[in-house]
């Protein structure tokens, strides 16, 4: 049975996305050609493969086994078709990566303007998740994330600095009416900002002295997702409602600026930094390869 691998491509594209409107930003199409495609596909395979409502389109069960199993064989196709840009002057293509919140915020814009003005022809797509995602089911040709959280079976790169910190802060009007912490335990006695995992768990604190750990769980008036929403508890911190533990790089231009006071710097946890991952294939998509060698001279 014979499908358009464009109709296989937008139904594909509609999964990814969540929606039809969703898929057409990205795509660069109109919401109704996808639809119509997906609705050309559905009958000539004979079965419903996305369940619409008016305000979500899921894949149906049958739907979500076609997708996974389409991902990886249009990527061995995209991969196939790159092969033309080896007789470029340059790379061009599409760059599709998923990132950490902090990493877009902090780590990511130094490395990324100076590789797209080099690469002209190359176009970057940012997807920022804090989870550990499928790349290729995710439709993404490379991640970012550290070292423990990395799939073995994956090509990892260190990217950024080598090594960073988790420093604990707070505003000099919260210090000044509630002391300053001088143990990661009287944190228990402060109110801090909070976050929390996207399953609902609130990982503990961790601080780390001459080999001593320390895990603390304080309370606070504030929790948010981890994620680009850790700016609400750092604006919240800086505001005097309480205390912000979080990578030193975001909380740095506010203690230089002075709205921000750093505490417990003793007991700061040192730990490695992120790393760019990928899988392991003979032939790598030409802007990905771009990407790496970017990278890997940075590094040298």
């Amino acid at each position: 049975m014979n499908a358009d691998p464009q109709d296989l491509l937008a139904f594909l594209a509609v999964v990814r996305a969540g929606g039809f409107r969703e898929a057409a930003r990205s795509a660069g199409a109109s919401a109704s050609s996808l639809s119509e495609a997906v609705r050309r596909l559905e009958t000539r395979l004979g079965v419903r493969l996305l369940n619409r409502t008016t305000r979500s389109v899921a894949p149906t069960e049958v739907g979500a086994r076609l997708a996974e199993r389409l991902a990886p064989a249009l990527g061995e196709v995209e991969a196939a078709l790159d092969i033309v840009n080896l007789y470029r002057d340059r790379p061009a293509g599409t760059l599709r990566l998923n990132v950490p919140a902090n990493v877009s915020r902090t780590v990511f814009a130094p490395i990324l303007v100076p590789f797209l003005t080099t690469y002209p022809d190359i176009r970057v797509e940012v997807v920022v998740e804090d989870g550990f995602v499928d790349l290729i089911a995710a439709g993404c040709d490379a991640g970012i994330r550290y070292d423990e959280r990395l799939a073995q079976d994956m090509i990892a790169l260190p990217i950024g600095p080598r090594t960073q910190r988790l420093l604990t802060a707070a505003s000099p009007s919260y210090l000044a009416a509630r002391g300053t912490p001088e143990h990661p335990r009287d944190l228990l006695a402060h109110a801090c900002m909070r976050g929390q995992f996207s399953g609902g768990a609130t990982p503990a604190w961790e601080f780390e002295r001459e080999g001593e750990i320390v895990f603390v769980d304080p309370p606070g008036p504030l929790q948010v997702r981890q994620g680009a929403a850790f700016d609400l508890a750092v604006q919240a911190a800086v505001g005097g409602l309480g205390i912000v533990h979080l990578f030193e790089d975001w909380l740095q231009p506010h203690i230089d600026s002075g709205a921000l006071v750093p505490i417990l710097q003793d007991w700061c946890q040192t730990f490695s930094g992120p790393f760019l991952y990928y899988p392991g294939r003979k032939h790598l998509p030409s802007p990905l390869r771009a990407f790496v060698d970017f990278v890997r001279s940075r590094a040298g």
